[in-house]
């Protein structure tokens, strides 16, 4: 787990869908808008649906957002990411996107989503999910990721597993 020392500014990377309905944008975007309060950075795969909305509501709300994007043109990002890196690694983005956050949020999500939470828990991140993927419980009983029910219990829960690591989940390395 990633502890950082009080200087550094807490980087989040928000995971979702590149296409979402109505509810599924308004939580990005309220966590998004949580994320800028809170003075962290968010990160995500730049593109639409999920990664706008929150990108959106933390760019509204004066946050900075980054956009690792699959393609090779700083002009595929959305229109709320202020530094759009462009990677032309496709869904291999994906790790770059968990290994830039300190912590996760996954807001409900399709397989690219189930990815980042795999590498995420892989390489120690936590993860908190939010209307997303139930993946039950590790072989030590605890839970893969932290469920939030609202936009501001899912960034709290990411500040704080950032600030106080050892209320985590077990990460399974080997598989």
């Amino acid at each position: 787990m990633t502890t950082l020392p009080r200087q550094q500014t807490p980087v989040i990377a928000v995971c979702g869908a590149g296409t979402c309905d109505a509810a599924t944008a308004a939580r990005a975007y309220a966590v998004g808008q949580e994320l800028a309060r809170a003075g962290a950075v968010l990160v995500c795969g730049g593109l639409g649906g999920v990664m706008a909305a929150a990108c959106q509501g933390a760019a509204e709300a004066g946050g900075l957002t980054v956009g690792f994007l699959p393609g090779t043109r700083r002009s595929d990002a959305n229109a709320w990411v202020r530094l759009a890196l462009p990677t032309g690694m496709g869904h291999a983005r994906n790790v770059l996107i968990v290994h830039a956050a300190d912590a996760v949020i996954a807001i409900a999500g399709a397989y690219g989503t189930l990815s980042e939470i795999a590498l995420a828990r892989a390489s120690g991140r936590m993860v908190i999910g939010l209307y997303t993927w139930e993946l039950g419980l590790a072989s030590d009983g605890s839970p893969h990721l932290l469920v939030a029910h609202t936009p501001s219990e899912a960034v709290a829960l990411a500040l704080r597993q950032i600030t106080q690591p050892h209320v985590s989940p077990a990460s399974d390395q080997a598989d």
